[in-house]
């Protein structure tokens, strides 16, 4: 049997629906499924803001793998299976934009944890049509419906949140969309960090970017520095384009899997990493970032980590940089330090 998440297992138990569809699978998706489902199906595509489930199919010859914060036009499917995600916003923003691509009469599937909040799909699905639960297993639903009324156009710009952050005497504007981490402000942890950093030259990566707040703000202080900023997100990049040209700067944004698609050595690398993977917990992207780190970085470069004081990133900086200083700690945070010396 495939090791396929709970959510793909219960679309199993019902494979009947997809049959000679066009499906295009968006959401929360993160195994191979799709993979089993190209045999049952007229053709199976895949629309996905996670660039390391991306990178799974770019070898695949018989699936189609969009990757962005918005499906591109002209692509052809009249049923998606949407794997719930974890932000119920951000479900309304994949809702409003599929059902306005694909228009009416397109099929949904709606698979999830109970957990997740999946039950939200029965009021939120109302203005496109009806939907109805099928089945349930594993602790997770199974939904479909179908898109009866014509949907209002989608405009990804009625979708961003935008928001002001005050540093030392800068006022920052922050512009967020659904589904990207962000606090409102700026947050302790990130307001530890940027105050444990020296001045900034030469090239600098914010790792895990989200909305952009930590590089906007080093940006602005640090005028002459080469900023790029990195995420697996499409839609954290997005955001932090859209706070960069708010605040009337400029740098490089661009989708990694952790060091996937770093082509350059950078003076620092700053950080906030995020430590869950959908409902999940995990750890193990900061802990590969921290272990790799000194091959990203130039002779004494320097990483800049804020984390939760309860998180044991310690070790890992000590083991890949010889040494790992705490330049600031609370009851909730620390600021560790590795400097590559060779």
């Amino acid at each position: 049997m495939a090791n396929y998440t709970a959510p793909s297992q219960i679309a199993e138990r019902q494979l009947d629906y997809f049959a000679d569809k066009h499906v295009l699978v968006a959401g929360e998706a993160e195994d191979q499924f799709p993979q089993q489902l190209i045999q049952h199906s007229a053709s199976v595509g895949i629309f996905t803001t996670d660039y390391r489930y991306a990178r799974q199919w770019k070898a695949s010859d018989d699936i189609q793998c969009y990757f962005s914060e918005e499906l591109p036009e002209g692509v052809q499917a009249d049923l998606v299976l949407l794997y719930w995600p974890k932000s119920k916003k951000e479900a309304a923003y994949l809702l409003a934009m599929l059902m306005s691509k694909l228009g009416v009469g397109t099929e949904i599937v709606v698979v999830g944890e109970n957990r997740s909040g999946i039950k939200s799909i029965e009021k939120m699905f109302q203005e496109y049509g009806s939907v109805q639960k099928y089945d349930s297993a594993r602790r997770c639903s199974f939904y479909w419906g179908q898109c009866e009324s014509v949907p209002t156009q989608f405009n990804i710009d009625d979708w961003f949140k935008s928001y002001s952050v005050e540093y030392q005497d800068k006022t920052i504007t922050v512009c967020s969309l659904p589904g990207v981490f962000s606090h409102g402000e700026l947050d302790i942890g990130s307001r530890l960090l940027i105050d444990a950093l020296p001045k900034l030259k030469g090239r600098v990566l914010d790792f895990g970017c989200g909305a952009g707040v930590i590089g906007t703000v080093i940006l602005t202080l640090n005028p002459d520095i080469e900023l790029e900023l990195c995420d697996i997100s499409a839609l954290a990049i997005r955001s932090s384009q859209e706070t960069l040209a708010a605040n009337n700067l400029t740098a490089t944004v661009f989708a990694s899997d952790i060091y996937s698609d770093i082509t350059s050595e950078y003076q620092y690398i700053v950080t906030n990493p995020p430590f869950h993977s959908g409902l999940e917990t995990s750890y193990d992207t900061t802990e590969t970032l921290l272990a790799k780190a000194p091959a990203a970085l130039v002779k004494r470069g320097e990483l800049y980590v804020v984390a939760n004081s309860f998180l044991k990133y310690s070790p890992i900086i000590e083991k890949s940089f010889g040494a790992c200083q705490t330049l600031s700690k609370t009851k909730k945070f620390v600021i560790h330090h590795g400097l590559k010396r060779r």
